[in-house]
């Protein structure tokens, strides 16, 4: 028997159990627009958790010092001088500069960057981290224009001292916001009203510090200032090493500087830490809300389809008579089963119809309140065949034992 034929009769027989129709095509409905919109937040995390920082991480880790006693800002820049020295002297280590931020560290500083003294519109937002001429080493970052800092222009700056630097580096997205039409290498900005600063290098990636949604605009708008912040609370050591030592020099580095200094104050439990433990620990509650997204989305989809499988047990009890009056006129088998089959399809179809026009209502929602950005089409796709998928198994069941049924014990039942 055609499947098209059977679409009249099938939609009179759900005009006569409306309550039941409409319950579960609410339910097919909400699913979808909670599923989608979920779906799509998990992806939005796994993509900002996955993010590369555009350093070599694998041989990056950062020293979180403190001063005991909190000296005057000569005391500490000379200090911080020769804790660099101590630190790039010793075996394994590679390079070392000294900032007051770090990626995934969820702290930093951000800057607001004009082209004009005058300039009226909204400041260009970046973050941005204190740099050295050993600063793109220790990270592992390649210049794509422009030159590094040289060691003449690192000055030294205390936590109140305005931030007004000759020259800056900044990433190659920041520098395609700042001038759009043209290279940046050579450009000035201003980071504060007294003077400009002019680029002299852009490089292609530097995640900021920043980890929550609030910068995720901005999380490759990075900028590199030239000097040594010397605060009297504490200091950022970024450290890399050469390949396999990593180990090794976690352990002989906070020593090292205790040993040169007793003015150091680092923790044993979090004073040190890997760009990859930075990681774990910075996107923690990024992963555990994609692991509860995920979650929630099995469990609606499990009673979606508990659903289904009720409804349509509940029907196949009540067509018995039907069902066997049918099977005496010749319908076979796999016309019983493809009745219910594609009941199935058209109730879920008038179900992704109206949970996919809540998904859209839904994600505009998400986007007002968070910075979530707009659900592209192919999630509601996505969701809508899952649950087209999910509709057709979970009636499997009950079509076939109404199949199953012999015309001579269905119309004795009934």
């Amino acid at each position: 028997m055609n499947s098209f034929r059977q679409i009249r009769p099938i939609l009179a027989a759900l005009r006569r159990h409306k309550t039941a129709t409409l319950l579960i095509v609410l339910q097919i409905a909400l699913t979808l627009a909670v599923v989608s919109n979920a779906l799509f937040i998990v992806q939005t995390r796994i993509v900002h958790l996955s993010r590369p920082t555009g350093t070599d991480e694998a041989h990056l880790f950062v020293i979180r010092n403190e001063w005991i006693g909190q000296p005057d800002l000569p005391h500490i820049d000379a200090q911080m001088r020769a804790d660099l020295t101590t630190l790039r002297n010793l075996p394994g280590v590679r390079n070392a500069f000294a900032s007051q931020a770090y990626p995934f560290g969820g702290w930093g500083g951000l800057a607001r960057i004009k082209l004009r003294v005058e300039q009226t519109v909204k400041p260009q937002l970046a973050i941005t981290y204190f740099a050295d001429q050993h600063a793109l080493d220790t990270f592992g970052l390649a210049l794509v224009a422009g030159r590094n800092f040289r060691a003449d222009e690192i000055g030294s700056l205390g936590p109140y001292d305005k931030s007004m630097p000759a020259v800056v580096i900044i990433t190659r997205d920041l520098a395609h916001k700042l001038f759009p039409d043209g290279t940046a290498v050579g450009k000035a900005i201003y980071l504060t009203d007294d003077g400009p600063s002019t680029v002299i290098g852009v490089v292609d990636r530097l995640e900021g510090a920043y980890i929550g949604s609030t910068t995720r605009s901005i999380d490759e708008d990075t900028i590199l200032v030239p000097a040594r912040y010397a605060n009297p609370e504490g200091v950022v050591y970024l450290v890399r090493t050469q390949p396999g030592e990593l180990a090794a020099v976690l352990h002989a580095a906070p020593a090292a500087l205790s040993a040169q200094n007793r003015l150091h104050l680092i923790s044993p439990e979090d004073g040190v830490i890997t760009l990859g433990q930075a990681r774990a620990q910075g996107y923690a509650t990024d992963r555990g809300v994609a692991i509860m997204m995920a979650v929630v989305c099995v469990l609606l989809l499990l009673a979606t389809a508990g659903g289904i499988v009720g409804l349509s047990s509940f029907w196949v009890s009540q067509r018995r008579r039907q069902i066997g009056i049918r099977r005496a006129l010749g319908a076979t088998q796999d016309d019983i089963l493809r009745y219910f089959q594609v009941e199935n399809f058209l109730i879920v179809g008038i179900g992704v119809a109206c949970g996919a026009m809540l998904g859209i209502v839904s994600n505009l929602q998400l986007m007002k309140r968070y910075e979530l950005p707009r659900m592209p089409v192919w999630m509601l796709m996505l969701g809508a065949v899952l649950l087209w998928l999910l509709g057709q198994l979970a009636v499997l069941g009950p079509a076939r034992r109404a199949a199953a049924v012999s015309p001579v014990e269905a119309t004795r039942q009934l």
